[in-house]
């Protein structure tokens, strides 16, 4: 599928302070290129399953070819053995690109079984002396659900980071370990630096809590525990931090905080993405037509973050890391809402007038898409009652009519659900200082350039990447085939017809029930 490259719609950002960050930084001009530092490098990645994981195996795969080795993190899932779980990981989408260059690529991934939550990471003594000449390792894995218990989200992401860690101590030769965290984890603080901040908890004590303390008891204390947190997610992720610094003497850290994950920019391909997470899943829930409002702060700037920005500048970021002797931990905000002002209104509103119809869902559309947002919770309410509710109970009644099982009241729960969790997040801004990350470009060697820049994004066209990312819902998510796109478009129009004439035939029926009631009507039929 290609797209025009027209400048429909620029982002609004800081130019010249962009421009002065990308001045030319020579001091890292004498080091091998990324390529040729990552030749012969055994690598362990944690998370590896993950939407960042794959892209990062597949980037370093195809950009940095002379990559030994990767070690990637499984477990046994649903009935699979980590063997069959790595097979099926290479045989999905996110590496069609990479078989073109390298079809042997799979014998370079080497699935290793364990578990972050487990004490070892659940790793065999076999497994731990294969792994002893890893160099680099990403710690990906973590929970990012906002609903799981106290103790869930501490044993994934604050005792699975010490977990990892303690393996990285044991290892030789290793070069960077990077801990990827989240910017949402120092809520709080105003204006969040690329630097560490006070623990708002003691990590020992409370792995040491969620250990041995009975789980009633621990859900019990979770709101008073967790203070002025909003989920156990951003809190398990604050005390992961603190893990990592108490490392910070024994091995080469460096923590990365990325914001919002959004679709794929340019790599592997435009819009690629493989989840329906935080603002892609109200995006995509508004493109079908199953939501139509939602309760949020129409100026709140969405701080999102390509994943291929993101995946580019945590390869730059180890490869600096690893040549240099920093005197503290070196933190990297990723974040973008200092360059691109986009807020969650305008990213619908886009997609809905621009591009929905270009990229329809097929059979998965129930309603035009539409939606809105707004603060007052009355409106929503009545948005929700009217435009949500009562054509999800009337299509669910005509699925079971026809002897269908109904879904579409599940899912208005589930959208019910994803709005609450994600509230605190849609109505506040954040303002995360990204110096350093806007700078890694600066530091790239010229033959490094082309494969690894990563500000081109912030130079690009708001409704064009808004169509990258409903392409990729529509391929990647959904697996619906370029070649039904016209019988789909004709699909979608046919829906907006029909929706048109609904509405203005309910607009009739209440018009006449209003004027039934006065002597208008009476007097207009000569009674």
């Amino acid at each position: 599928m290609k797209f025009p490259n027209g400048n429909f719609h620029q982002f609004v950002y800081h130019d010249q302070m962009i421009k002065n960050l990308l001045k030319k930084d020579e001091a890292l001009l004498h080091i091998p290129t990324i390529p040729e530092f990552f030749a012969g490098q055994e690598i362990f990645i944690t998370g590896g399953t993950g939407f960042v994981g794959k892209v990062l195996i597949e980037k370093l795969l195809r950009s940095c070819p002379d990559t030994k080795k990767i070690y990637i993190l499984l477990r046994s899932k649903k009935g699979q053995s980590v063997d069959e779980r790595l097979t099926s990981l290479c045989d999905q989408v996110v590496f069609d690109a990479l078989k073109v260059f390298n079809p042997n690529f799979k014998n370079k991934i080497i699935a290793v079984e364990g578990d972050v939550t487990e004490l070892g990471l659940g790793l065999s003594e076999e497994d731990k002396s294969l792994m002893k000449n890893v160099s680099i390792i990403y710690h990906s894995a973590a929970s990012v659900r906002f609903d799981d218990t106290l103790k869930e989200a501490v044993m994934m992401n604050t005792r699975g980071t010490r977990e990892l860690m303690e393996f990285a101590t044991t290892l030789r030769n290793v070069k960077c370990v990077m801990h990827v965290s989240t910017t949402y984890n120092n809520l709080g603080v105003g204006s969040v630096k690329e630097e560490i901040y006070p623990p708002i908890a003691d990590w020992k004590k409370t792995i040491e809590v969620c250990e041995k303390m009975d789980s009633d008891i621990v859900n019990h204390l979770t709101k008073r525990y967790i203070n002025l947190m909003p989920n156990t997610y951003v809190f398990s992720k604050n005390l992961a931090e603190h893990v990592s610094f108490h490392y910070k003497d024994r091995i080469p850290i460096i923590i990365f905080r990325p914001s919002i994950i959004f679709s794929a920019w340019e790599e592997p391909f435009c819009g690629y993405v493989d989840n329906f997470n935080g603002p892609m899943g109200i995006l995509l829930a508004s493109h079908i037509g199953i939501s139509k409002t939602m309760r949020c702060n129409p100026n709140v700037v969405l701080d999102m973050c390509p994943v291929d920005a993101c995946v580019k500048a945590m390869i730059i970021s180890t490869w600096k890391r690893a040549h240099e002797q920093p005197s503290d931990i070196p933190v990297i905000n990723a974040a973008t809402s200092k360059m691109i002002n986009v807020t969650l209104k305008q990213l619908l509103d886009i997609g809905i007038s621009s591009t929905c119809e270009e990229f329809p869902m097929g059979e998965l559309s129930v309603l035009p898409p539409s939606g809105g947002v707004t603060l007052c919770p009355t409106m929503n309410f009545i948005r929700m009652f009217f435009y949500q509710l009562i054509p999800s109970i009337i299509i669910d009644t005509i699925l079971e009519i026809k002897g269908q099982r109904p879904r579409l009241m599940k899912i208005q729960r589930k959208i019910y659900e994803a709005n609450k969790a994600l509230a605190y997040f849609t109505n506040n801004n954040f303002d995360f200082q990204n110096d350093k990350f806007i700078k890694l470009s600066s530091y790239l060697r010229p033959e490094d350039l082309k494969a690894f820049e990563n500000t081109s994004y912030y130079r690009g066209s708001l409704i064009t990447y808004t169509r990258f990312v409903l392409y990729g819902f529509r391929r990647y998510l959904m697996n619906l085939k370029d070649s039904d796109l016209e019988k789909d478009r004709r699909k979608a129009r046919k829906l907006k017809t029909a929706a048109t004439i609904f509405k203005y035939f309910v607009y009739f029926c209440l018009f006449y029930l209003i004027m039934s009631k006065t002597d208008i009507v009476k007097k207009f039929v000569g009674f």
